[in-house]
């Protein structure tokens, strides 16, 4: 079969996806999903790399660099990133064999175990977040094209701060 030169063209990346089928909002959430995805395999082994952690140990650590004061229950982290909290306990476990984190008992409720944030840690993100961020920014420049970014803008339009501007 000789080659015309529609088939030649790499089909486009970016183009409104099936039939129409779905609800836009449902088409928001699966293009959201597939480049959360895309930019996560783009930054596994660059975290490694700057960090020495897993993505998911990385998650742990973000979460945490987020807070005032650096300390989350695990409990919290949990919930916060969908995970069991076995699995929390292996990864906090690991984080704090690498002197990332440390836990304690929570002083509010004894039955709760608090993580916090090292020195090392903070240091650590200090020095590799504006790479990881750049990263982040080219990854995201990437995966989400101008027909993704307004379908995902079409899925904040009914949010109450839609109308809010950024900073």
């Amino acid at each position: 079969m000789a080659d015309t030169p529609a088939s030649a063209d790499p089909p486009e990346r970016d183009e409104p996806c099936g039939n129409g089928l779905l609800q836009p909002e449902l088409r928001a959430w699966m293009h959201l999903l597939a480049a959360a995805g895309a930019i996560e395999q783009q930054l596994h082994s660059l975290v490694k790399e700057a960090l020495g952690v897993s993505h998911d140990e990385f998650l742990v650590l973000c979460l945490l660099a987020d807070q005032p004061s650096a300390t989350l229950r695990m409990t919290r982290i949990a919930e916060l990133l969908g995970r069991p909290k076995t699995r929390l306990t292996y990864q906090v476990a690991c984080l704090q064999h690498a002197g990332l984190a440390t836990r304690r008992a929570s002083r509010c409720d004894r039955r709760g175990i608090e993580v916090s944030l090292t020195d090392k840690a903070r240091q650590l993100l200090d020095e590799a977040s504006p790479a990881l961020a750049d990263a982040i920014t080219q990854a995201v420049t990437c995966a989400v094209g101008p027909h993704h970014r307004e379908a995902l803008r079409g899925l904040l339009a009914g949010t109450p701060d839609s109308d809010a501007q950024p900073a």
